[in-house]
């Protein structure tokens, strides 16, 4: 496709956001008479769902301890079941599993998703825990959990297949998707608001421009001369100085070359995405060895798409500046960010701590490369907010895939409605100390 001399809104990226924000804000125009899908171009400078969005494990959840997070999730939610078939999307259901020093956590979480009317089931005791369990999997045995909090809502989705599913959408409201060029900068007036995006192929007259870029979004952030260092205010009122705005941390996902079938419940159900958090100590299902004492967590589900148990484990952040992280060649293709040896003994070890059928599975775990990297903020959030008065930035933070939602409230916003599901996460909370809670999770986006 030719690359047009002028869009009103070029959307950069075509993953989760930039294809969901594209869809909501040609339905939007339409709707209000005031343009069309014809009005909006995404640029990718690969393909379509090549990125971050393409490979994600596609877990759908609402298991969060901050309240903003579970709003926005159950928003989002809503879009995924709107059309299921669509977005490849299986409402399953999420269980998270925890250990006593998170009940309480996730205790507030389950009571805060009953005030927002969020179905889902909450165990309590160790004894309790077990036997909710073995009901679901008759082989389950993981020792020290005290709670179990059972999303009836929420499930998985089949990553690239739903991305291709928005762009169907988007395409079919009139949006041009381009991909195979690459944006190498910006043209800005004197107030500083964009007025143009350059590529590699000639350049797009714009009047807006949305970054949906997952963990290229550090490239662009220099791009626009936006702080790489700031300071971060916390909830007591200390300033912070000299904080990196970004961060990237190595993403630990792969897959169990099983028949998928092998993780139906015990009434042969498809059954719920599996969350486990623990802090009994992991020991190796091969010699026996110790893994860690520390706290530990993974998810896994089935995955009838590609076939086999998908899952993943707590990231690492990579201990460079984020501008030496080189984020090309992206996930597998990575030389450097791919999972090894050690997340496949650990992940393998700890199925086997849950559940007797994953005992001894090390030899069928899929030894192609899998994994990728994931972009960061300060505080692990999201920051959805508009730069330089045009150019509206969607920094997920790697909480993206499942947060199809945002692209239909950014797409309000740009149509001038701001959005209450939206502003806890502007720029400005890292100066005026509004921080989203942390828990005693593991996983840095929990």
């Amino acid at each position: 496709m030719k690359l047009p001399e002028n869009a009103r809104v070029v959307i950069i990226g075509a993953g989760i956001h930039g294809l969901s924000t594209a869809w909501h804000l040609a339905r939007e125009f339409r709707a209000s008479g005031q343009g069309s899908g014809g009005d909006i171009v995404v640029l990718d400078k690969t393909s379509i769902a090549a990125g971050a969005s393409g490979i994600a494990c596609g877990v759908v959840r609402n298991n969060y301890y901050q309240p903003a997070m579970r709003e926005l999730m159950a928003h989002s939610v809503e879009v995924w079941e709107s059309d299921p078939a669509a977005f490849h999307y299986h409402p399953v259901g999420y269980l998270q599993i925890s250990p006593e020093v998170m009940r309480e956590d996730v205790a507030s979480i389950a009571e805060q998703q009953a005030s927002i009317g969020y179905e889902s089931v909450f165990i309590e005791g160790e004894r309790a825990s077990h036997a909710y369990m073995r009901e679901l999997f008759d082989d389950w045995q993981a020792p020290g959990t005290t709670s179990v909090l059972h999303e009836k809502r929420g499930g998985y989705a089949h990553n690239g297949a739903s991305i291709r599913g928005l762009a169907d959408k988007a395409e079919a409201e009139g949006v041009q998707i381009i991909t195979g060029v690459s944006v190498a900068g910006f043209r800005r007036d004197e107030s500083g608001a964009l007025t143009a995006v350059h590529t590699d192929v000639g350049d797009i007259e714009t009047d807006y421009v949305v970054l949906a870029v997952g963990p290229w979004i550090e490239r662009f952030w220099t791009m626009l001369d936006l702080p790489q260092k700031i300071t971060v205010r916390d909830t007591e009122g200390v300033e912070h100085p000299d904080v990196p705005m970004w961060t990237f941390w190595s993403l630990q996902e792969g897959t169990l070359g099983l028949d998928p079938g092998v993780q139906r419940t015990s009434s042969g159900e498809m059954p719920p995405v599996v969350h486990v958090d623990s802090d009994e100590p992991l020991y190796s299902a091969e010699d026996g060895s110790l893994i860690t004492d520390s706290m530990w967590g993974i998810y896994y589900k089935p995955d009838f798409n590609f076939g086999g148990i998908q899952g993943g484990a707590s990231p690492f952040p990579i201990d460079r500046p984020a501008a030496e992280v080189a984020v090309d060649p992206y996930g597998p293709a990575s030389p450097d960010f791919i999972v090894g040896e050690s997340f496949a003994h650990m992940w393998t070890s700890a199925l086997g701590f849950c559940q007797t059928r994953f005992r001894g599975t090390l030899n069928q775990f899929r030894r192609e490369p899998s994994g990728g990297i994931g972009c960061f903020t300060p505080d692990n959030f999201p920051v959805f907010d508009v730069v330089h008065d045009n150019c509206y930035v969607i920094a997920d933070s790697n909480h993206g895939y499942k947060m199809i939602g945002v692209g239909a409230l950014v797409a309000q916003e740009i149509m001038g409605r701001a959005q209450a599901l939206l502003a806890p996460f502007r720029f400005g909370r890292y100066d005026s100390g509004d921080l989203h809670p942390t828990s005693n999770s593991p996983f840095p986006w929990s």
